[in-house]
């Protein structure tokens, strides 16, 4: 079983920012050292959340500061990004990391219409937008001229330089939650990354993403290949007592939550309303910080003492998890809090593992 962490880390104020980047820095380099074999940034803007924003350019310090821990992305927004200067971006990170890039893509966040508005965009047209974009990225990839007419790009194209390293280029990912994603992204042979699944949920979506991969046609190695690398994201908390990680854990994530409903009733334009398909106990501002955290608390995170980490852990290994997503900070939380956590989980459940 593989381990990954991924940091969604908040700086409460610009004057945190600083030192918040210097922090994830620091927890990326100790989760290398703890034997995690990813690291995975998130994307956000304007409001601290993802405190350094800009993950591409984030992860070229990343891969100065690490030798061998994967960077991937979990998501790159398609939308706020020029197809042919991402292409370029991502190729150049492989080469500056020899090879260690790994790109979830995504069509951007469902919840802060606010994100779009800052890039002069609104997201109803975001599904096509990212379609095109991604299907200008692997067009870049393959190497050589190429030309690309579509509804939002017109480009002639005379090459990409530096080429990946990985060739023809990164491997893409996909995040996805519904059932017919699963499906698809079997299909078409796709790693996939999957956030707050419960676990009653898991071996049908793991048993829909197979049969995809049946109905694709993939060869054995592929196959088996794909279903080791599909990510699980869970929230870790580890801590001395159970008691204590269910009471902290509770704690930093009413504090998440209050933070992303406020940013977003403030921010978010009067005419913007979620899918309603979106909407659970965690996302809906209907819905109490209470009702929300216990929901996060029950479906989507691994928390306690070491030993009761291990069980939870080994439940998800024998759903057929193979590669699960730590995410360790939750919104301001203390820095050493973190890093604790992290090393009890490095260096107590990990190895249990391996």
């Amino acid at each position: 079983m593989r381990f990954g962490w991924l940091t969604l880390s908040l700086s409460s104020s610009p004057h945190e920012d600083k030192q918040n980047i210097d922090n994830v820095l620091i927890q990326a380099q100790e989760a290398e050292r703890l034997g995690f074999e990813d690291v995975w940034l998130t994307e956000h803007y304007f409001t601290g959340e993802s405190v350094y924003n800009d993950s591409l350019l984030f992860a070229a310090a990343l891969a100065m500061k690490t030798e061998k821990i994967r960077i991937g992305f979990s998501v790159v927004q398609m939308p706020f990004h020029h197809p042919v200067r991402l292409a370029t971006q991502l190729a150049l990170l492989d080469n500056l990391s020899n090879g260690r890039i790994d790109v979830g893509v995504g069509k951007g966040t469902v919840f802060n219409e606010y994100e779009f508005i800052g890039h002069g965009l609104r997201s109803e047209d975001s599904p096509q937008r990212a379609k095109e974009g991604f299907e200008i990225l692997e067009k870049a990839w393959k190497g050589g001229r190429f030309s690309h007419k579509g509804h939002f790009y017109d480009i002639e194209v005379p090459d990409i330089r530096p080429r990946p390293v990985q060739q023809p280029g990164p491997p893409i990912w996909r995040s996805v939650i519904s059932a017919n994603s699963f499906v698809e992204c079997g299909r078409l042979g796709i790693p996939i990354l999957t956030a707050r699944l419960p676990v009653s949920s898991i071996g049908e979506r793991w048993n829909l993403y197979k049969q995809g991969l049946e109905e694709g046609k993939h060869c054995e190695v592929k196959k088996q290949k794909l279903l080791d690398q599909n990510a699980l994201w869970r929230n870790v908390y580890v801590s001395e007592t159970d008691s204590q990680a269910e009471d902290e854990l509770y704690e930093f994530l009413i504090d998440t939550r209050k933070h992303m409903m406020e940013i977003r009733s403030e921010l978010n334009p009067n005419d913007f309303k979620p899918l309603p398909e979106t909407l659970n106990a965690w996302t809906d501002p209907a819905v109490s910080h209470e009702e929300g955290a216990k929901m996060a608390m029950e479906t989507g995170s691994l928390y306690g003492c070491t030993k009761k980490v291990k069980e939870q852990v080994a439940e998800l290994k024998e759903l057929g998890v193979c590669h699960l997503l730590c995410q360790t900070g939750f919104g301001a939380m203390d820095m050493q809090q973190n890093i604790s956590s992290m090393r009890r989980f490095g260096e107590e459940v990990i190895p249990s593992f391996s």
